[in-house]
């Protein structure tokens, strides 16, 4: 992971800094897992249909908020393999074609929240976006314990829906950009 996050060519300064930090704490004791409580690695996914027209977005139980779809690394320092994962089982997709490297990096701040009725602190997450096509008539399953709904939603509509206003303004925004910009080859 160390390898693919030193490769990785930022796209403006938040993601310079951000990887700056990513870089400076990959090795700190148990960072891929939620028992370094202070930050830990996390994996997210850009959801699009095969036009790249659309994204997946899941009504984020939490952050009562339309939101991407991710998770913990919990130990597993693959994160590839941690983001299908988990959309698999925050959406029930099956059929999903991921690009091979890095689509964002994120340095984000989690609010402290209750989760299965305990508390839990506000932290950072590490996290490491990657680009994943859809077929946008797959069936959905929503994963209740997570979130209350999934949608297709027109790229344009992201800043409409989501409720989160610097996650919104950037990162959701920053990679439509880069769709719109043409850094949207599932395939390299």
């Amino acid at each position: 992971m160390k390898e693919a996050i030193e490769k990785y060519i930022p796209c403006n300064q938040q993601e310079e800094k951000d990887k700056q930090i990513i870089l400076q704490k990959i090795n700190e004791k148990d960072v891929f897992s939620r028992k370094n409580q202070t930050g830990h690695f996390s994996a997210s996914a850009w959801i699009v249909n095969h036009d790249k027209s659309k994204v997946l977005l899941c009504y984020h139980l939490i952050y009562q908020s339309w939101s991407w779809l991710g998770g913990h690394a919990d130990g597993n320092e693959d994160l590839k393999a941690v983001i299908l994962k988990e959309v698999h089982e925050e959406s029930g997709l099956t059929r999903l074609k991921i690009r091979d490297d890095i689509f964002s990096l994120e340095v984000l701040t989690v609010n402290g929240h209750m989760k299965n009725g305990q508390y839990i602190s506000g932290h950072l997450h590490y996290n490491v976006t990657y680009l994943i096509e859809a077929n946008e008539n797959e069936d959905l399953v929503i994963k209740e314990d997570e979130n209350s709904q999934l949608k297709w939603f027109k790229c344009e509509e992201v800043a409409e829906v989501c409720q989160e206003k610097w996650m919104n303004d950037h990162i959701y925004q920053k990679l439509n950009q880069k769709l719109m910009e043409g850094k949207n080859d599932v395939s390299r």
